[in-house]
């Protein structure tokens, strides 16, 4: 197992747990308890957790947002099939929103294939990754700059979408769920998201499974907003049926 996947293990164990300890993780991992301790010490130093006798309590809220740079590498593999199956929705001509998020980001990468796209964005880290695309003509929002994530926010990034409506909007999220509905850890991105929503003829939700069942501090929507769901093959079952129950497509990638 690689370093960011046991660390992140770790990070899912504390959600679920609130604490673990240095000789459960050993026996978990089957390495040393000294790898063990310098998991935990890089994870206290990025904030993530807190170092106790023996191990590790949790310290994140429902609005604390893991950094950009630590949710990149995670569930890569997953990510990268994700944004395949969902640039495989777009057809020459449309015209898209594009979410800001590692998902998203994915996304990017194969639709530079694609013939007379218009792209409205909110993030930096995707507009620098179109920015070459002559066949894609490429709309930034404007707003108040999140550093780190590099996402626009504000009233000028949410006053943008009330000038276009979309044939696709492909949202990142922090978290779904049923019965909450999709939920976002920064208020500010919640609102862009939100008037996004108003802005669209399809919404499509970009999320990996880890995503699935959880709650985050600030509402965006409920579910029944969504048209289709691209995920991971290992979403839970019974969340497959629940959201094709209200008529969701879910595709699996």
């Amino acid at each position: 197992m690689l370093i960011e996947e046991r660390q992140q293990t770790i990070l899912k164990l504390l959600e679920s747990q609130s604490s673990v300890q240095i000789a459960d993780l050993r026996d978990q991992f089957d390495v040393s308890k000294m790898t063990i301790r310098r998991d935990l010490d890089q994870l206290e130093r990025k904030g993530l957790l807190r170092r106790v006798h023996g191990g590790a309590v949790n310290t994140r809220g429902s609005s604390y947002e893991p950094p950009y740079p630590s949710r990149e590498p995670v569930n890569r593999d997953k990510k990268e099939r994700i944004g395949q199956a969902a640039a495989d929705l777009v057809q020459d001509g449309d015209s898209i929103t594009l979410d800001i998020g590692t998902t998203t980001l994915e996304m990017t990468r194969h639709l530079q294939k694609k013939n007379n796209l218009t792209l409205i964005t909110p993030s930096l880290h995707i507009a620098n990754a179109l920015s070459q695309q002559p066949n894609i003509r490429l709309i930034l929002t404007g707003g108040i700059l999140r550093s780190g994530e590099l996402s626009l926010i504000g009233n000028l990034a949410e006053r943008v979408f009330e000038d276009f409506f979309v044939d696709k909007l492909f949202l990142g999220i922090g978290c779904i769920d049923i019965s909450a509905g999709l939920t976002e850890f920064n208020l500010e991105d919640a609102l862009v998201k939100k008037a996004m929503l108003k802005s669209a003829k399809e919404v499509i939700v970009l999320a990996d499974a880890s995503k699935f069942e959880q709650i985050a501090f600030a509402s965006v929507s409920t579910i029944d907003v969504i048209s289709r769901i691209v995920t991971d093959s290992s979403l839970d079952e019974s969340v497959r049926l629940m959201l094709e129950a209200r008529d969701i497509e879910v595709i699996l990638a």
